[in-house]
């Protein structure tokens, strides 16, 4: 069931995702599906995403942590290369998350989430998160977060990152708890 916040007004949410292996595009999709209960929810690659918020009422971005932080095009270029490299076609191009931040448009009035994906070594977070710096952007936009920052576990296996068990059934809740944060 979709939430009618007036006679005809649907309530519509956006997942933006950075991603190179998949991983992050899989959460975002998850997180899409929790949202989808109770909004009309897009899932959109960063690169075809609008940096505008107008029309929505929810707007959740993710990425990769790459080197502890949010990718930047040198790091984003070694992972679509060590990708390509073990013949897989990296899902995001050139366009990532820091350069969609930084041409934002002003998010005064909109409900915002963020996470980020994160290589797990012997039961521990490598260190860093893509989110906290997300999550300081979309504040000086002006967008009102309604959660602290998600960071969903990966490992590292045969050189590529795969998701950690559960993480896709963490994402969906997620996502439904986000949906019933921002509905009015």
């Amino acid at each position: 069931m979709i939430f009618v916040i007036a006679k005809g007004t649907v309530m519509k949410a956006r997942v933006v995702y950075e991603s190179i292996f998949g991983n992050t595009k899989a959460i975002a999709e998850a997180i899409a599906e929790g949202l989808a209960a109770r909004f009309e929810t897009e899932t959109v690659e960063i690169a075809s995403a609008s940096e505008s918020a107008a029309g929505l009422d929810l707007i959740v971005i993710g990425g990769p942590t790459h080197a502890w932080a949010m990718s930047r095009p040198t790091t984003r270029e070694a992972g679509r290369a060590q990708a390509r490299k073990l013949g897989i076609d990296p899902v995001s191009g050139d366009t990532g998350v820091r350069e969609w931040l930084a041409r934002v448009v002003d998010g005064a009035g909109t409900k915002a989430a963020v996470f980020d994906t994160a290589v797990e070594s012997f039961g521990i977070f490598s260190g860093g998160s893509a989110a906290k710096g997300e999550a300081k952007a979309f504040r000086r936009a002006g967008f009102e977060l309604i959660d602290e920052p998600q960071q969903f576990r990966v490992a590292v296996k045969d050189d590529r990152t795969v998701l950690i068990a559960g993480e896709l059934e963490r994402a969906r809740k997620w996502g439904e708890q986000l949906a019933e944060r921002a509905a009015p």
